[in-house]
């Protein structure tokens, strides 16, 4: 995230930062609206007036670890791929974007405000989720595990769906097993032949 000022970020302020949102995702996962900046500075090892000093807001802290939560999920599709088969690996991710929504559930009122104020955060979240999807799906066909005929959209908006279920913490187990029908709906069987496209 860029300083305010424009000015470049020193490294240990960046490592001060990721610190902080990452301990602030925890915090607002475990605790919801009740995670504390002052607990949150200190899971993370920091001075309050370090995290007043980067985050002088609730609301800015709460736009900062959403943006950073969104961005290190998309970030996960190059080593994803890297140790598992493409459906093996999109079936992981999803299950951590089930991890992702627990979090924006955990700072849900300010978020919804954010949301609402700032399309562009919403249409950029919508992006980065497309494009990690995009990069398993194109991965998937070429090894011959996932249908070509389902666009990353479809996928998503079927994501979409199974995270309103996942909520609620003891309907994880319910959204884990929708899941695995969205996959056995994705998942090319043996014998599958694309359907021919129209003319």
């Amino acid at each position: 995230m860029p300083d305010p000022s424009g000015r470049p970020v020193r490294a240990d302020a960046r490592a001060n930062e990721d610190k902080l949102l990452a301990a602030a995702a925890q915090a607002f996962t475990r605790d919801g609206d009740g995670a504390t900046l002052k607990q949150i500075a200190k899971d993370a090892g920091v001075g309050i007036a370090t995290l007043y000093r980067r985050f002088p807001t609730r609301e800015q802290l709460v736009d900062a670890t959403y943006r950073y939560e969104t961005a290190r999920l998309s970030a996960r599709t190059p080593d994803l791929l890297g140790e598992l088969p493409a459906d093996r690996a999109l079936r992981t991710w999803m299950s951590e974007v089930l991890d992702h929504i627990a979090t924006k559930h955990g700072m849900a009122d300010t978020l919804k405000t954010l949301l609402r104020d700032d399309e562009q955060l919403s249409s950029r979240t919508r992006e980065q989720l497309t494009g990690a999807i995009e990069e398993f799906r194109l991965a998937g066909i070429a090894q011959g595990v996932l249908r070509g005929d389902v666009p990353s959209t479809d996928i998503l908006m079927n994501l979409a769906g199974v995270t309103l279920v996942a909520g609620a913490a003891h309907q994880r187990a319910q959204a884990e097993r929708l899941l695995d029908l969205l996959m056995d709906g994705i998942t090319r069987p043996a014998g599958w032949r694309e359907p021919c496209q129209a003319e």
